[in-house]
């Protein structure tokens, strides 16, 4: 199977900004053994900007895009950094790309983008995709990583995107404010309904939200990419999604 999983801030740091180093290390333990298993493998990671403001001790995420774009700059070395470390472990190799979103817009960059995939992927590396937040000036360029990991998962032609946050999927209210809320496992169809299930940005660190989780999956299912949002806080749920066990919500792509 070919996999996209992007990695939400929510994720990857403590509310600090600093790392969550027992999540990240089974995240890479656990991709890693899928690896070993023989899938192909993308990760899209997010919280470049989020590791800068721990690793510059800054009170909170800066609001002013130079300050934003210099966070980026620095948490984006600490992020892989981090994932060259624990990959490396597990004899894998990883490989930095950061895109904005004229690479996606413009016919000859996605072409070369597509090629360097497929043959880092040949080669059995590991690609690790981010938005480069320090020269892209629109925070983002492509819209936010759940939509440019969809974006590469329909371009990639993936079998299934993984959005790891810090929910277990899509709910038919807020389950912080309504006990009744329940889980929606199956998605067939994006209409207004699901739409308005979806609320505004996620955590403090982060820029995403269900809304933006909603337009990725309106993306991979018009590509024909499966798609599903499931809780990362323990990243081993992604041996139960690729057993089609656990809880999670899942958007069914179109037949194309």
């Amino acid at each position: 199977m070919r996999l996209v999983i992007k990695v939400g801030t929510s994720t990857l740091a403590h509310s600090s900004g600093k790392l969550n180093i027992r999540r990240v290390e089974l995240l890479c333990k656990a991709i890693s053994d899928l690896k070993n298993a023989g899938h192909e493998i993308v990760l899209v990671s997010s919280g470049a900007i989020g590791m800068g403001v721990g690793k510059l001790n800054l009170v909170s995420r800066p609001e002013d895009m130079p300050t934003k774009q210099a966070a980026a700059a620095v948490g984006q070395c600490e992020l892989m950094y981090t994932y060259d470390k624990l990959f490396s472990e597990y004899s894998h190799t990883v490989a930095q790309i950061l895109i904005t979103g004229d690479d996606i817009e413009s016919d000859v960059r996605r072409v070369h983008f597509i090629n360097t995939m497929e043959r880092l992927l040949e080669l059995g590396a590991l690609p690790v995709i981010n938005e480069n937040d320090t020269v892209a000036t629109a925070e983002i360029a492509v819209g936010d990583n759940d939509t440019l990991a969809a974006i590469v998962a329909v371009n990639i032609k993936a079998d299934l995107l993984v959005l790891l946050t810090d929910i277990d999927g899509l709910y038919s209210a807020d389950p912080k404010k309504d006990s009744a809320a329940r889980l929606i496992p199956i998605v067939g169809e994006i209409d207004d309904r699901i739409r308005a299930l979806a609320g505004g940005a996620g955590s403090s660190l982060g820029t995403g939200g269900m809304a933006t989780k909603i337009r990725a999956a309106e993306i991979c299912m018009t590509g024909g990419v499966d798609m599903i949002i499931a809780n990362g806080s323990a990243p081993l749920i992604l041996y139960d999604i690729l057993k089609g066990e656990g809880r999670y919500t899942y958007f069914k792509g179109k037949k194309l």
